[in-house]
């Protein structure tokens, strides 16, 4: 039997029309043969390229290569973002690099960001949204020196936060806490003030700068604010909703392929670590695992509604929540259309459970 294509190309002329005056065009003809081939090989080449086309997609991370972005370079290291149809092009962020900007300018089309921040943008009219969450638990942490039990037990202590706190962690903390505004202290990220003073303690995240602390020689205690109540998601995966709304599929595929390449990252991280690496020449493997050791240590990314809903899974209830807390601090503005800053209709479609 012929297949569609070969049937499509047979000579215009049957048996028995030749037998009935036509028989001047012979099927053993060889310019007819040759003809024959070149079509076909045409029609296979339509084909084969048609599947292989992907779906080009440029994607931002919030800061330089590390562990906290070791499922998006998994998938790429492995190929599951071109088993899916995809060809993603992974860029770091930095210190530099503003990825909601560049977004909304049309040279990325997906980039990471915390969710105050798109909620922000939204309040500014910024035309973005939010597909999925990489980290179901919110990595910030107040560290502090051995000895202090409690996180309450810091009220009227001194604590460095950074300037972008107090719209963020700090207003949360003087609500659940009562901490005040007396007890801040300028935060340079850098560990060594805290290392040098015992009645300091800090912010920080989860993977990260109680590694410098341990290596200055102090064992610190480790609060993360996610397990005490503190709702926002982190490293959000943000478009513009004009991207949304033509890429939809794409999307979805994406997200698919990062949630596979977290769920691999997190039992055999090897071949994304090579590209982190490559990334990020700084980057040192001892780094690298105390960053993979404490987001399983404390279910960053596969922990609260990832365990059931998949991994990137995003929840009304946790977006409302945090919506909740930044309106009950007087950060909220009144007017935003917030129930533009997430979505979802992508990430509902993938469910890649740990």
């Amino acid at each position: 039997m012929l297949s569609p294509s070969e049937s499509r190309f047979q000579p215009a002329f049957t048996g028995a029309e030749r037998s009935a005056g036509h028989s001047s065009i012979s099927e053993s003809d060889p310019m007819i043969r040759s003809t024959r081939r070149v079509l076909l090989l045409v029609v296979a080449s339509t084909f084969l390229n048609a599947a292989l086309a992907q779906d080009k997609l440029v994607f931002s991370t919030d800061w330089l290569a590390q562990a906290e972005h070791g499922g998006f370079y998994q998938a790429l290291a492995e190929g599951i973002y071109k088993r899916h149809g995809l060809d993603v092009t992974l860029k770091s962020g930095g210190p530099q690099v503003n990825g909601l900007q560049l977004l909304a300018a049309g040279q990325l089309d997906v980039v990471m960001a915390d969710a105050l921040q798109v909620l922000s943008a939204v309040e500014q009219q910024v035309p973005i949204t939010a597909i999925a969450a990489t980290f179901q638990k919110n990595p910030t942490v107040i560290i502090a020196h051995p000895g202090v039990t409690d996180l309450a037990a810091l009220k009227g202590k001194p604590i460095a936060i950074s300037a972008a706190a107090n719209t963020t962690f700090w207003p949360w903390l003087k609500e659940r806490y009562g901490f005040t505004d007396e007890q801040k202290r300028p935060y340079a990220f850098s560990v060594q003030p805290f290392l040098v003073d015992r009645n300091l303690s800090q912010q920080g995240f989860v993977t990260s700068e109680p590694f410098s602390i341990q290596k200055g020689g102090v064992k610190p205690v480790v609060f993360l604010l996610a397990d005490l109540g503190y709702p926002p998601y982190s490293e959000a995966l943000v478009v513009t909703r004009d991207t949304l709304a033509k890429r939809s599929d794409a999307l979805r595929r994406f997200v698919q392929a990062s949630a596979e390449g977290w769920k691999r990252y997190l039992t055999d991280p090897a071949a994304g670590n090579a590209l982190i690496r490559k990334a990020n020449p700084e980057m040192s493997d001892e780094l690298l695992a105390y960053g993979l050791a404490r987001m399983k240590e404390y279910a960053i990314v596969d922990g609260d509604d990832a365990k059931t809903r998949g991994l990137l899974t995003m929840t009304d209830v946790r977006w409302l929540g945090t919506l909740a807390f930044l309106r009950s601090a007087g950060l909220a503005k009144t007017g935003a259309d917030y129930a533009k800053a997430w979505t979802l209709d992508v990430v509902s479609g993938v469910k890649v459970l740990p």
